[in-house]
């Protein structure tokens, strides 16, 4: 694993900024979503006829922020993959940093993964309402460009592990990236492992992982991908036996072309976020 000073991340915001006090809880509010850029694919010819938006900027992406901000803000914690931390397509804006700060999130964390020069970058990043004491880029084996960012909240001995991740297309190179991610949730106690796995439950990927881990998802939240007409289960948010899952849903945003997907769980008793 990198050091986590490789990443980009948000200033420590300081006493006036408008933040409310914190508050001490083990019930919390998340969401995974590949936000595609914020490019709001609706049919399968837009990824021909709007791939001039995957390098060049246009004003509809910051409309798909705003209105996605908006929802965002219900959340304690918040998974992103598909986002540019600024390039040509953003006016060299930081889309991770738009989202965070337009949501009301105190705190938030990137891993660039993939570069094409200047005109776009890729990544995933993590906001969330409480600082977390490490953050960790670790570059996932095989096709180059993919990684999993590792923020741990709460105390070392009684903390817990959030994921957010973003896996290849192939099945090889993803086999691969799943026994690196095996080994990674074994370093936890607790662990919230989401991201656009780019496979299904069943999958012998994901079966390696739930083998190896004791990683569990909840029985449906419905398909995400595509988010006009949803026929595959590949985006997932998945947790270690001690962490409880309350309720969980996918949601028909359409401001990319996966769908989101919504949880609450319960963390357990001995682990407690000081969430603002």
């Amino acid at each position: 694993m990198n050091n986590a000073f490789s990443l980009t991340s948000s200033p420590t915001p300081r006493p006036g900024e408008g933040l409310v006090l914190p508050h001490m809880r083990n019930r919390l509010h998340i969401l995974n979503y590949n936000i595609q850029a914020g490019m709001a694919s609706r049919r399968y010819a837009d990824y021909l006829l709007h791939s001039w938006k995957y390098f060049l900027p246009h004003p509809n992406r910051w409309r798909n922020f705003d209105a996605m901000a908006q929802r965002l803000r219900r959340y304690d914690l918040v998974a992103l993959q598909e986002t540019d931390p600024g390039s040509l397509r953003t006016g060299f804006d930081n889309f991770t940093e738009y989202l965070a700060r337009r949501a009301g999130f105190p705190y938030w964390f990137e891993q660039i993964n993939r570069e094409v020069g200047s005109l776009s970058r890729h990544g995933n990043a993590i906001l969330c309402r409480d600082r977390p004491f490490d953050v960790v880029d670790h570059k996932l084996p095989g096709i180059r460009g993919r990684g999993a960012l590792i923020a741990q909240f709460g105390w070392p001995r009684s903390g817990i592990a959030v994921i957010s991740v973003h896996l290849a297309l192939g099945k090889r190179p993803r086999l691969l990236q799943m026994q690196s991610l095996c080994e990674c949730v074994k370093e936890y106690s607790h662990v919230v492992l989401m991201g656009d796995f780019n496979c299904e439950l069943n999958s012998r990927e994901m079966r390696k992982l739930f083998s190896a881990t004791g990683l569990r998802a909840p029985r449906s939240t419905g398909d995400t991908f595509p988010s006009w007409r949803p026929r595959r289960r590949i985006d997932h948010i998945l947790v270690t036996p001690g962490i409880s899952i309350v309720n969980a849903a996918t949601l028909a945003w359409d401001y990319s072309d996966h769908l989101p997907v919504d949880m609450q769980v319960e963390l357990p008793k001995e682990v407690q976020l000081e969430l603002n």
